[in-house]
Formats: structure tokens, C-alpha cells, sequence
């Protein structure tokens, strides 16, 4: 049974419980893998919970930069791994989406509508994913309720009572305004799209054109929409952090990678987060080195660090190495999956001792060969392979990072 992990980050991010084969279990997600964490042995009773506790024999957590990006990875690792516990999200596909359909052609009295789906099986405008049910439904309920878009199936002389009320676009009601109706439900896409420049455009043209046929109850209210777009777009601002601008990530490709380095290296995990070390000098002066972090096969550059070597002043790479690596994880948190240091056996024998739950390998740069930290494990790189361009990669950016530094230092 696994006992209660210590000094856990409090990032977003995604944790998985292995059981004594090291088979994933389980997978999550959370805002604060700590807290999340925590939640579980606060709460040992629960059915679920007692399960995976009582088969979990260890923990791994993949911090992130944000709870949108633990959703996406949380969905790539449970469809790869299939989870045994994970039975909620095995099939289909758990993103939420609010959902702006296409008029159907086959069908002359088809209406485009709004609703919260989760599958992209038709034609029409996703706006998400959302990051849960509740946020999507409060900027649907907003929408549905501001641009009068309800569509109710009854046909009554006078319209039903939320008609009435403001609530129902009035398709029951004989004379059903399909022009405005239609209009309503662009705006609508437009302001859950952020784009107010085409949704004034919109309004200013069919105001005219309500003026010019009489309509001036419609040319009315739609000047009333005029007023209050912007209100209407800080509103959805405090209902959700729209995620419509932003694109699903397709990791794949990357999970790809990282998994085929996991099998080249020999890891025991995914090296979803990865830092490398190196240290830059000339001859002795202005000792600094540098941190380069990847998280899923791409740098994270607020994640970079530099260090200007302080308890060495005569040239000891070694120790230099093992300075900034214990400064780099002094909170005794914050680990990668995996450690690259720039070198072979010395530095690897140099830091071992500060690395925390990382595993370490080491690049020896004139062999061309990778080292592991046993140093039973030897490996020609070969630019050929995709995860050693990748390990090449990494090593290069940082020796660039620390080079830059070094030379800042010495023109101070």
C-alpha cells in the first residue's frame, strides 16, 4: 500500500499510482497536485479511493503550466495506458464544448442552435474545450438568456410564457422573426469568439436595414445589443477564461517521442519533464551555469535558470556542477523525470547525490555518447533517431544558454 508522498509541488499538473508491477492504475488530473494528493489520504474510506491506495505501490506527477494543459495531457496518457481505474474517461471523448451549429440543408425549417457537447461529430463552430460542465454551461445559460436563443418545440397562437418573459426565441409563436433570430445567434459565435469588430459591423448593417423596412422595434434592440457588447464580453470574462482562442495541443507525435526515449535510455518513466545542466568558463573566470527544462519534448522557457557560480573561484567543474544543481532543486521539490548533464562519469558522479526522484544520464560530448548514471549502460548517439536529435537538442540549448550568460558576465 503506498504511504502518504511528501513535498509535492503544488502546480497543475498530472499524477499517476503504479501498482508493484509498475503498471499505471490510475491517472489525474489537478489545479494542486499536492492538495489533490493530499485529498486521497484524507479521505482513505472512499470506495474508489481505498482501491487505488490499496493496489498503489508509488506515485509519479507530471507538473504543467496550467490546468487546461493536465486536462489534455490527463486525456493523451488514459487513452495510451487504458488505466483500470480510469473507467469514467476510457472511451469518447471527456473535452466539453459549446457547440454553434449549421443549419441543416435537407430541411427548410432546420435552425442552427447552441448546446454543450462532447464529441465533434457534426458540422458547425466548437468553441473549448472548457475546463469542467459548470463553466460551460454558465456561458451557454449567459448566451442562451442575453441573445434570446431558446428554442422550444410547442406552437401556440401567442407564444409561450417564456417568450413572454424574454426567454424563448419565440419559434412556438406563428409570427416566429427568423431574420432576427438568425442574427441573435451570430452574435452570439462572435462574442464567445472575441470578435466585437465584426459584431458591430453585423449590428450596424442590419440596423439599417430594420430602419429602412420599418422594423423599428428590431433596429431598437438591436441598438440596445450595440450598447452593451462590451459589458456582455466582461461578463463571459467572469464566468470563464475563455479557452476558445486556444488550440487543442496535438502531443501525440511528442508522447511518441518521449516514449521511444524512455525505451532508448532504458527510464523506468515517460521523461515528460526533462533539465539539463552545463557550465561555461574561461580558463577558471567568470564560472556560471546554466538550466534548460522541456516539458513534453518542447522547451518551457519561464522555466530556465542561470547561476553564477559562487563557492568555487579556481576551475572545478565538478564542483561547479553540483552547486548549481542543489540551488536548481533547494526546495527538494520540483524534480524532473529526467536530468541531462553535459559530460561523463565525473560529472554524473558529481551531481548524483542532488537529483531527488530524477534519473540521470550524461552526454559525453567528444565520444558522441550517451552515459548512464550506472555506467553500465553506453550508447553511440545517432542522428538518425528522432529521440537522440531530441537529447542533442536539449544539450545544445543549454550549453547556448550558459554560453550567453558567461559572456554577459564577462563584459559587465
Amino acid at each position: 500500500m503506498l504511504q502518504r508522498p511528501k513535498n509535492l509541488t503544488k502546480k497543475s499538473g498530472v499524477y499517476l499510482f503504479r501498482n508493484e508491477q509498475d503498471q499505471i492504475i490510475y491517472i489525474g488530473k489537478a489545479k494542486s497536485i499536492a492538495d489533490r494528493i493530499a485529498s486521497y489520504f484524507n479521505n482513505p474510506d472512499e470506495y474508489k479511493v481505498s482501491m487505488i491506495l490499496h493496489e498503489a505501490t508509488s506515485l509519479e506527477t507530471i507538473p504543467v503550466n496550467s490546468e487546461l494543459e493536465a486536462l489534455h495531457l490527463e486525456i493523451d496518457l488514459i487513452k495510451k495506458y487504458q488505466p483500470k481505474f480510469n473507467t469514467l474517461l476510457k472511451e469518447g471523448n471527456p473535452f466539453i464544448y459549446l457547440f454553434f451549429s449549421q443549419p441543416s440543408k435537407k430541411s427548410a425549417n432546420s435552425l442552427p442552435t447552441v448546446s454543450v457537447v462532447r464529441t465533434k461529430n457534426k458540422k458547425g463552430t466548437y468553441i473549448g474545450p472548457f475546463l469542467n460542465k459548470k463553466s460551460a454551461y454558465g456561458v451557454y445559460n449567459f448566451l442562451m438568456e442575453t441573445f434570446k436563443l431558446k428554442l422550444c418545440k410547442k406552437k401556440i397562437a401567442h407564444g409561450c410564457l417564456e417568450l413572454h418573459i424574454g426567454i424563448c426565441a419565440g419559434y412556438c409563436s406563428p409570427d416566429f422573426d427568423l431574420n432576427f433570430y438568425l442574427v441573435r445567434f451570430e452574435l452570439a459565435k462572435y462574442l464567445v469568439n472575441s470578435d466585437m469588430q465584426t459584431a458591430m459591423k453585423t449590428i450596424d448593417l442590419e440596423i439599417k436595414k430594420n430602419s429602412d423596412q420599418l422594423q423599428f422595434e428590431q433596429a431598437k434592440n438591436l441598438l440596445e445589443y450595440k450598447k452593451n457588447f462590451q459589458q456582455f464580453a466582461d461578463t463571459l470574462k467572469k464566468l470563464e477564461t475563455m479557452p476558445s482562442k486556444q488550440k487543442e495541443p496535438d502531443q501525440s507525435k511528442n508522447l511518441d517521442l518521449l516514449i521511444a526515449l524512455q525505451q532508448r535510455l532504458n527510464l523506468k518513466h515517460i521523461p515528460y519533464v526533462i533539465d539539463c545542466f552545463d557550465i561555461s568558463h574561461l580558463q577558471g573566470n567568470f564560472i556560471v551555469g546554466s538550466c534548460i527544462r522541456y516539458v513534453h519534448g518542447q522547451p518551457e522557457p519561464k522555466s530556465f535558470r542561470r547561476f553564477q557560480v559562487k563557492s568555487i573561484v579556481d576551475q572545478d567543474d565538478y564542483a561547479a556542477l553540483a552547486e548549481i544543481v542543489q540551488r536548481r532543486y533547494k526546495t527538494g521539490s520540483n524534480y524532473p523525470n529526467l536530468i541531462i548533464v553535459d559530460g561523463g562519469k565525473g560529472q554524473i558522479n558529481a551531481i548524483k547525490p542532488y537529483i531527488g526522484t530524477a534519473e540521470l544520464v550524461g552526454l559525453a560530448k567528444r565520444e558522441e555518447t550517451i552515459i548512464s548514471a550506472d555506467f553500465k549502460k553506453f550508447i553511440q548517439l545517432d542522428r538518425q533517431r528522432l529521440e537522440d536529435l531530441l537529447l542533442l537538442q536539449i544539450r545544445d540549448k543549454t550549453h547556448s544558454f550558459a554560453i550567453t550568460y558567461h559572456r554577459k558576465k564577462r563584459h559587465l
